[in-house]
């Protein structure tokens, strides 16, 4: 591969990486007492259930795992 060639690719990539950086948006952790975000999730039978499907229920609980059902 020439220069040229390598001087495209490197300028392609930076490219990409620019334009993958700047679409990212930042997120803070929620401090206690804050409204969480709503958001849409795929329940266990395949329709989308969002946290404002539950809004005006008494308690609503998260659970979040971080890696599957496997033994650590």
């Amino acid at each position: 591969m020439n220069l040229s060639m390598k001087a495209k690719s490197l300028i392609l990539v930076g490219l990409l990486l620019l334009g993958l950086l700047g679409t990212t948006s930042v997120t803070s952790a929620l401090e206690v007492g804050e409204k969480a975000p709503d958001f849409k999730l795929p329940s266990t039978n395949g329709v989308d259930i969002s946290l404002s499907d539950f809004k005006g229920k008494k308690f609503v609980f998260l659970e979040f795992y971080g890696a599957a059902f496997v033994p650590t």
